[in-house]
């Protein structure tokens, strides 16, 4: 068994298991938002800003943020700028 490492979710700190997943840390910090996240609601990028598979193992001290989104779809919201 290994120690947990401890990654931040929207700068909380969460503890998980090594190699955890993104989704893993999400349902860790909470699971509602991590349900989001799943059904294309919710934002997950890293701490660049660079979006995150969900399935994306994590390293300790990892950066996730979530946002959750105001919009559904894939529709650009410039599109009609």
């Amino acid at each position: 068994m290994t120690d947990p490492i401890r990654v931040f979710v929207n700068a909380v700190p969460v503890d998980v298991p090594a190699g955890a997943s993104v989704r893993a840390a999400l349902e860790v910090h909470d699971p509602a938002l991590a349900a989001r996240a799943e059904d294309g609601a919710a934002l997950v990028t890293d701490g660049r800003g660079l979006a995150l598979p969900l399935e994306s193992p994590l390293g300790a001290g990892a950066i996730v943020r979530v946002v959750v989104r105001a919009r559904r779809g894939d529709r650009d919201p410039d599109a009609h700028a």
